[in-house]
């Protein structure tokens, strides 16, 4: 036997790890593992180049010089789009996204979910409930909840190609995170979704370049051989969260054109990415993170773009989340519920076919924007935006975003880096800060931006300069003021994520070591 379990059989977890499925993920890693490796050694070949000075730029001619090619027509369940809600998939989300009026859930093993062995396996059995409609859920208070008559496309989405699953070993090493999400979910739910009139379908993680897009498409191809399904079944929708990718959209919806359900625009992981890949340049400094919005010249660029290239080739393009929840303060809530508003105002106007929202109580303001646009129609595809020219330096004008680096901004950070690591280690991956849903997206913004600052000792609005010993003084005081559950752990992984030398690509890799299977 080539596969070893080394997490806890809890019960039903032999529901999701049966030696078929298991078969299956043996098969995925024995056909792609090699390729995962090589898209990581080319990514940190890349970010080396960036080091040095190199930027990126669109590639020479392409595909997108041939206008005859266009991606698959949208499937069942996907042809309006016009709110996407988001969330790990545990019980209580699971119920309460499928009911809660959107026209899609993003089922979310990535950005969402602190990946324990429970979350993982517990996830999967939760889909398998939902798509056989036994699933129910109850509260604190002793109410019930099912589920309804209408209910939400499932799209999941597995984890990045960084990450691992270390309580799955194959051939002594421990297998791809994507591959697990990924091949457990189609195993056992991609007939079951069909039998429902839809299909398996997916958001596709951090990808930084179409070659990736290649290796997940080639990916798709083997699996629906491999289960019996028809080639074009499974369909994916690949999140543009990465600055390279943003220069190779077009090579990225050809790659996967068959298998294509459109782009989206991962605001938050984007930021991250530019921090991330260029923060070691004082062109690149970014403001307090509530400053970088979607108006910003960069930022708009990008959305422009993005949805200029999918309708261009008959693809949705999708766009952010709204990271705004609601609040019990009225007046709080108000001012949410408007930014919500006007973002997916913004998003409808310019041309996109729906958005993400981070909670159910956020789903009729962002309909209530689309249905002003789309009306009775479906989408936007007819809508080709051939107005929009972006340009490489438009892309990259991060040096024209307004706003300014406050001490507030400095201590909202850590105290953001810090509290989330905290709920990530005790198996929470969505959570709400200060009226903001946070997630393994924004915390990383959160701590790249520490590290940013204090690299370039960074003016302060009001006078003095991000120093070492101002982050040391601040990160001392968040350490004693908040109630940590895993100090030790939150303090050894933040020093680590923001405060050394060298900015690593992601937390999630060190602070996995940490992690329980149950937490």
């Amino acid at each position: 036997m080539r596969y070893k379990i080394n997490g806890p059989l809890h019960p039903r977890f032999d529901e999701v790890l049966t030696t078929g499925a298991l078969e299956f993920l043996v098969a995925l890693d024995e056909r792609f593992a090699a390729r995962r490796v090589a898209v990581l050694d080319t990514r940190r070949a890349r970010r080396a180049r960036f080091a040095s000075g190199q930027l990126p730029d669109f590639p020479p001619a392409t595909v997108r010089d041939d206008l005859s090619w266009q991606v698959a027509p949208p499937a069942p369940g996907l042809e309006d789009r016009r709110v996407e809600i988001t969330g790990p998939p545990d019980r209580k989300m699971t119920v309460n996204a499928l009911n809660s009026g959107a026209r899609v859930w993003l089922a979310d093993f990535e950005d969402a979910t602190a990946p324990t062995w429970d979350n993982v396996i517990g996830g999967q059995l939760n889909l398998m409930d939902a798509l056989d409609r036994e699933i129910d859920f109850t509260d604190e208070r002793g109410k019930r909840y099912t589920l309804g008559e209408q209910l939400a496309t499932i799209v999941v989405r597995p984890r990045g190609w960084h990450l691992v699953e270390k309580w799955i070993v194959v051939d002594g090493r421990p297998i791809s995170a994507s591959l697990v999400d990924f091949g457990l979910y189609l195993y056992h739910c991609a007939f079951r979704q069909l039998d429902n009139g839809s299909g398996p379908y997916f958001y596709l993680p951090k990808l930084e370049d179409h070659r990736e897009a290649r290796l997940w498409n080639d990916v798709f191809v083997f699996a629906q051989e491999y289960l019996g399904l028809p080639q074009g079944t499974i369909r994916a929708t690949t999140l543009i969260e990465t600055i390279t990718a943003a220069f190779e959209m077009e090579e990225i919806l050809y790659e996967l054109r068959e298998h294509s359900a459109g782009l989206n625009a991962g605001r938050w992981d984007y930021i991250f990415s530019i921090i991330k890949n260029f923060g070691q340049w004082s062109d690149f400094v970014l403001p307090d993170r509530a400053e970088v919005t979607m108006t910003v010249p960069f930022m708009r660029a990008y959305t422009e773009l993005l949805v200029h290239t999918c309708h261009k080739r008959g693809a949705h393009a999708i766009g952010g989340m709204a990271a705004f929840i609601p609040s019990r303060d009225p007046a709080v809530n108000a001012t949410a519920v408007a930014k919500v508003s006007a973002d997916k105002q913004r998003e409808a106007g310019d041309g996109f076919d729906g958005s993400w929202v981070a909670h159910p109580g956020l789903v009729e303001v962002a309909r209530a924007a689309f249905d002003q646009v789309l009306g009775d129609r479906p989408n936007q595809l007819a809508r080709r935006r051939d107005d929009v020219d972006v340009t490489a330096t438009d892309l990259l004008a991060v040096d024209k975003t307004p706003g300014q680096v406050t001490l507030e901004g400095l201590r909202s950070n850590i105290e953001v880096s810090l509290s989330y690591l905290d709920a990530w280690l005790g198996g929470a991956g969505a959570v709400a800060l200060s009226n903001l849903m946070e997630d393994a997206a924004t915390a990383e913004i959160a701590r790249c931006q520490v590290w940013q600052w204090l690299h370039h000792n960074t003016p302060l609005a009001g006078g003095g300069t991000v120093t070492a010993q101002t982050v040391r003084e601040l990160y001392a005081a968040a350490l004693a003021e908040l109630d940590l559950r895993h100090p030790a752990a939150v303090a050894e992984v933040f020093e680590r994520a923001a405060l050394q030398e060298h900015l690593p690509p992601f937390f999630t890799t060190d602070a996995y070591r940490f992690l329980a299977p149950s937490a």
